[in-house]
């Protein structure tokens, strides 16, 4: 069981890179402006939101991004990040 637990905390920990690649390459798009189409920066946010928005999506519908002045905050993100966290926490506790 400790093999499988092991492989299920791997699993977490790649996701939550891919959220945090997600964030930083959003964040590129919005401070180096968007990518020129088949860019390796395109590609890789095609690729990470491929893998992150069919987790994201439904805690999207739930919590929906909260608006503050000309920003949107994306709770879905934050709460599955930190899920994530607390996931990994229980896992290394048994």
């Amino acid at each position: 069981m400790g093999l499988v637990l092991w492989l299920v905390s791997l699993a977490l920990l790649a996701f939550q890179v891919l959220l945090l690649a997600r964030a930083a390459l959003d964040w590129s798009f919005v401070l180096a402006g968007p990518a020129a189409a088949g860019s390796v920066r395109n590609r890789l946010a095609v690729g990470v939101r491929a893998i992150t928005e069919p987790v994201l999506a439904p805690v999207r519908r739930v919590l929906p991004p909260v608006r503050m002045g000309g920003v949107s905050l994306d709770l879905a993100f934050i709460v599955v990040f930190l899920a994530i966290i607390l996931l990994r926490a229980v896992i290394g506790a048994l």
